[in-house]
C-alpha cells in the first residue's frame, strides 16, 4: 500500500474545524493534533484565555488557529463564534462538541446522598452536556445543511453505556448525547444531505479537571478507592492519556471513515469489555 494512498485516505489538510471546550485538556490535545495535519483550528471556549494558550501552541507547531470566546448554552454566542470562524478561514467543515463535564454538587458521596442532590446542580450538568451539544449542532449544522456536507463529532462517555455509580446526572446526560448523535445522523441524512456525517467518541477514564477530585486525592495525588477500582477494571491498567484519543478522531473525521455514521466509538482501554471476572 503506497504512502500516497494512505495520505489521500486520511487527508484533512485545508479543512476547518471548530472545537467547543477547546481550551480543555482533551479537546486542547485534539486541537493541537488537527493543527499538525493541516487543519485550520478554531477553539471555542467560555474561558478564552485557555483556548488562546492552545492556539499559541498550534501556531508554534506551524499550524493555523483561532481562539474565540463562546458560551455553548447561548445560541447567539455560538452564532458569533461561527461567524468569526468563517471570517477567518471560510466555511467550517468539522464541528467537534467537546464542551461538557461534571461537578461535585451533582455527585453522590458520603457527605451528599442522592436524595440531597440539588435540582440546580443536576440541571447544570444536563445543560452543559446535552444542551451544550445540541445548540452548536443547530448553529454549525445549519451551515452544513445549506452546503450539503460536513462532519459533526460529539463527545459522549463510557458512562453512557453503563451508568457509573455516584455520577447519576453525568451518566444520564452523556447517554442523551449518544442518543442525540444517532438521531441527528438519521435526521441530517434524511432531511438534508447524505454527505453530512455525525458520530461520537466515548472516552473511558481520562484525568481531567472535572473528574480529578473523584479519582485522585487532592493533597497527595494518590488514587482514591474509586480510582483504584477503575484501574483494576481496565485491562490496559491505566487511565487514558489525551493523545490516546487522536488516532480514532483523525479516522472518524477523515475520508477513511466515509461510511461511519451514527456510531459511538469507545476509547476506554478495554473497560467495557471486562466483566470483572
Amino acid at each position: 500500500m503506497s504512502g500516497d494512498y494512505l495520505a489521500e485516505l486520511f487527508d484533512l489538510g485545508g479543512k476547518t474545524a471548530a472545537i467547543t471546550g477547546g481550551g480543555g485538556i482533551l479537546c486542547g490535545e485534539l486541537g493541537r493534533a488537527l493543527g499538525k495535519v493541516g487543519v485550520n483550528v478554531v477553539l471555542l471556549d467560555i474561558f478564552e484565555d485557555k483556548a488562546e494558550q492552545v492556539v499559541q501552541q498550534i501556531r508554534r507547531d506551524g499550524g493555523k488557529g483561532l481562539a474565540v470566546k463562546c458560551d455553548v448554552l447561548d445560541s447567539e454566542s455560538i452564532g458569533l463564534a461561527c461567524k468569526a470562524a468563517g471570517d477567518a478561514f471560510g466555511q467550517v467543515d468539522i464541528l467537534i462538541n467537546g464542551a461538557g463535564g461534571n461537578k461535585k454538587e451533582a455527585t453522590t458521596s458520603e457527605q451528599l446522598s442522592f436524595f440531597e442532590l440539588s435540582a440546580d446542580a443536576i440541571r447544570w450538568v444536563f445543560e452543559l452536556n446535552i444542551l451544550g451539544t445540541i445548540l452548536p449542532c443547530q448553529v454549525f449544522g445549519r451551515e452544513m445543511a445549506g452546503r450539503g456536507q460536513g462532519i459533526i463529532l460529539n463527545v459522549s462517555s463510557m458512562s453512557a453505556f453503563q451508568p457509573l455509580t455516584r455520577v447519576a446526572a453525568y451518566s444520564a446526560a452523556k447517554a442523551a448525547v449518544s442518543n442525540f448523535t444517532a438521531w441527528l445522523a438519521v435526521h441530517m441524512s434524511q432531511e438534508y444531505s447524505k454527505d453530512i456525517r455525525v458520530n461520537a467518541i466515548a472516552p473511558g477514564f481520562f484525568l481531567t479537571d472535572q473528574n480529578r477530585f473523584l479519582l485522585t486525592e487532592e493533597k497527595t495525588g494518590e488514587l482514591t478507592a474509586r480510582g483504584q477500582q477503575i484501574i483494576d477494571h481496565t485491562p490496559m491498567g491505566r487511565f487514558g492519556a489525551p493523545v490516546d484519543l487522536v488516532g480514532a478522531v483523525l479516522w472518524l473525521l477523515s475520508p477513511a471513515a466515509a461510511f461511519m455514521h451514527g456510531a459511538v466509538i469507545p476509547i476506554d482501554g478495554g473497560f467495557a469489555a471486562y466483566s470483572g471476572v
